[in-house]
């Protein structure tokens, strides 16, 4: 699985990608997630936004979407306008 991390998210976890060759037991989006908070900081605060947007294989996801070792999950920061 290859995992993309965006905008101020790139900055804070200071990495643009990572490539996993084992899920680890994650069948979700949101086990992804959670597997990368459990690292502890600065993984926690940056990944822990309930307003993060998700696409999984360059479309949309949710937390429940189903992942596979191959796919491409992209996260990004929740978007601000003005």
């Amino acid at each position: 699985m290859n995992i993309l991390f965006f905008a101020s998210l790139r900055e804070q976890l200071n990495t643009a990608e990572e490539k996993w060759q084992d899920l680890n037991g994650a069948k979700t989006a949101g086990d992804v997630l959670q597997q990368l908070k459990q690292r502890g900081e600065p993984w926690n605060n940056a990944l822990d936004n309930e307003q993060l947007i998700i696409s999984v294989n360059q479309e949309v996801a949710h937390l429940d979407t189903q992942i596979q070792l191959g796919d491409e999950l992209a996260i990004f920061p929740p978007v601000t306008g003005g």
